[in-house]
């Protein structure tokens, strides 16, 4: 016995002179621990559910959503041909959300300071991402007024680089960046 009167179990215990232990009792406490277990298994797996169905319910709305901001979008005449020169201070001015007057016309005056940069003309052999039809017209929706974030999540869907949007000047990145020539 150690010093507080329990019994030392070790190996010169016989287990054969020990009492078993009481196979009701341990059944009980089995079938508790199942009982327990498997209440908290189907209590997480309803609520597990009821999340996805939830998540679901949201991603048909969202869905739903862009199918209709599609064809909102294919309903603008000209949309799919259009081709145009923007500057990147524009579009940052745009995709920040700012459209105050004053802020086009310091661009403007800058651009009219500035004159023709000869460092910042590309060469005509390169196709940059205002040229590229791909690109074009997600550049023509944020000048239409299309929410920034709904044309990037389209230009994710369909494997475009949305940053790009913010860099018209930018070269095409796919390595189709030469415009063939006739």
């Amino acid at each position: 016995m150690d010093e507080d009167g329990l019994p030392l179990m070790g190996s010169g215990i016989d287990l054969t002179k020990v009492p078993a232990i009481q196979q009701k009792r341990t059944v009980a406490f089995l079938n508790q621990f199942v009982v327990h277990t498997v209440q908290f298994l189907n209590r997480f797996s309803t609520v597990c559910e009821e999340k996805l169905a939830d998540l679901s319910l949201r991603i048909q709305q969202i869905e739903t959503t862009l199918n209709i901001l599609d064809a909102k979008l294919s309903s603008i005449p000209g949309l799919d041909d259009v081709t145009f020169e923007v500057s990147p201070v524009n579009v940052t001015r745009i995709t920040n959300g700012t459209h105050s007057e004053a802020t086009s016309e310091q661009s403007q005056n800058s651009l009219q300071d500035s004159g023709p940069q000869e460092s910042e003309v590309t060469p005509e052999n390169i196709l940059t991402v205002a040229k590229d039809p791909r690109y074009a017209r997600y550049l023509k929706m944020v000048q239409v007024g299309v929410p920034v974030m709904a044309i990037r999540n389209k230009m994710i869907s369909e494997g475009l680089d949305p940053d790009l949007l913010e860099r018209p000047d930018a070269p095409v990145p796919d390595g189709e960046g030469e415009i063939p020539r006739n």
